[in-house]
């Protein structure tokens, strides 16, 4: 990769060039004659990659071409690995990569770009009229500057979705009297979870607690984020930069109840590396993950000694009993470095083209990806879409974008500002719980084998003290992960 010449002094660049780029109408500073090349970073990888580049590829064949932009687009590996390139650039360590022009980025990472002076403001190349195509609460995310001007462009969002094992849920709810509306509520997938592992257990009545796992999620900071957000409160409640904890106790026993307790008890479960991985080994029958992967869900259960296909079931992932509607919004956008005028505003002119309807459904029908212009999210769009470029779109990545759609009126997006720490408290919340659950289920188990009964078993780690002293040190990690 060649370095675009970004040194310390246009890093610096002043107040008076962005309100010269504001005042001059976005008047193009390119010359085709003269192409600037933009580098891409991302963290695409498999069909996803694939279809980025084929985009990429359109782009420099067709609007690139015609004014002078030439997009080179390049996957990091992980979101993990990305951020680490990321900061290998910022902070100019021997062997780095020079910073991209455009690189994807979750809101805390570009929080902590930002503060390192390293990223443009977009909002110099943005009318109100091209920030009204937006879906508003994609906007509003990226605008994380002191002083509320945008810095992250949205390009492809998700949000969760249930999905469930067909082929095994039908003949269980048959039996057990249960219908998918029990599933809309977190206490509702608790008391089915419970109603399927005393239906499973009751299956071998020779081999007592041998009972199974219906539910697991994917994201567990997202459980904590939103499950918060449905019952009245911001965990992480930021204003002008600064974030502010919210942990009450009523709220979060609620969570603890619908989580840590069926996770303990066996009637939820977290084996493979994803819910979906344990979906394709049996092992639970439904799970709440991202959109994006619904591509994933399994087409068949695969055991040591038999295998057979499954159809599956989409559904809005489950609210809390009383709780507002609110789902899950995230998805990284993509930043654009601070460096001149010609490459920024090259930069927000191919993001622009990335983010038109068509080009973005035809990213996200691949991808599980929702658009993030307005007027693309519809299931309307989408078949026009996929009539016009004879796109072939997985019928599970299909029912779940179209699924999503018919709710977004329905339904409020939502997900917290960056602050500094953010990345860290986020682990506490996607850890901390989950990591004491996996540990006490283990010892229940071990006590079952001894012979003691589920409720024996389990019944020290589901008491109010051990709530207590959980909620306790909960608190005590999060606020020295948030630096509080």
């Amino acid at each position: 990769m060649k370095s675009k010449g970004k040194t310390a002094g246009i890093l610096c660049l002043t107040a008076a060039l962005a309100a010269a780029l504001t005042g001059c109408g976005n008047k193009s500073p390119l010359d085709p004659r003269d192409p600037v090349s933009l580098t891409v970073w991302h963290y695409y990888n498999g069909s996803q990659q694939a279809a980025f580049d084929t985009l990429v590829e359109e782009f420099n064949n067709t609007v690139g071409k015609e004014k002078g932009i030439f997009v080179q687009s390049y996957s990091q590996g992980s979101v993990t690995d990305l951020e680490t390139a990321v900061r290998d650039a910022i902070a100019g360590k021997v062997g780095a990569d020079p910073m991209p022009d455009i690189f994807s980025s979750y809101a805390d990472t570009a929080y902590e770009v930002e503060q390192a002076g390293a990223l443009a403001d977009l909002s110099a190349y943005l009318d109100e009229d091209d920030l009204e195509k937006y879906v508003d609460s994609y906007i509003e995310e990226g605008r994380i500057a002191a002083d509320g001007t945008l810095r992250i462009f949205p390009t492809a969002k998700s949000t969760e979705i249930m999905m469930i094992n067909k082929t095994d849920w039908e003949p269980f709810a048959a039996q057990a009297g249960v219908t998918l509306e029990d599933l809309e509520t977190l206490e509702g997938v608790t008391a089915v979870a419970q109603a399927y592992y005393e239906w499973t257990d009751a299956l071998t009545p020779d081999v007592p607690g041998d009972g199974r796992a219906f539910y697991g999620r994917d994201a567990v900071a997202n459980y904590f984020i939103i499950g918060m957000r449905q019952l009245g409160v911001e965990i992480f409640h930021v204003e002008n930069g600064q974030m502010t904890l919210q942990t009450p106790r009523e709220e979060l026993h609620r969570l603890w109840e619908n989580y840590y307790v069926p996770m303990v008890k066996g009637y939820f479960g977290a084996y493979g590396s994803f819910r979906s991985d344990d979906v394709k080994t049996g092992d639970l029958l439904a799970y709440t993950g991202s959109t994006s992967s619904a591509m994933y869900f399994p087409s068949q259960v695969e055991q040591d000694d038999l295998s057979y296909a499954i159809e599956y079931i989409v559904m809005p992932a489950p609210v809390f009993q009383g709780g507002e509607p609110y789902a899950v919004q995230q998805g990284a956008g993509m930043v654009v470095g601070r460096s001149d005028e010609r490459h920024e505003y090259a930069s927000v002119e191919f993001l622009k083209w990335f983010t038109e309807a068509e080009n973005n459904l035809q990213f996200g029908s691949v991808s599980g990806y929702l658009p993030v212009r307005k007027e693309a999210n519809s299931a309307q769009k989408l078949d026009q879409v996929i009539a016009e470029r004879q796109l072939s779109v997985a019928p599970k990545t299909y029912d779940c974008l179209t699924a999503v759609f018919a709710r977004m009126e329905e339904q409020t997006l939502y997900t917290n500002k960056g602050f500094e720490n953010g990345s860290a408290a986020r682990k506490v919340l996607e850890y901390h719980l989950a990591d004491r659950a996996a540990q006490d289920r283990a010892q229940v188990t071990a006590a079952m084998e001894q012979g003691m009964s589920l409720e024996e078993a389990s019944a020290p780690y589901v008491t109010e003290e051990a709530f207590d002293e959980w909620y306790a040190s909960f608190c005590d990690a999060l606020k020295s992960a948030a630096g509080k």
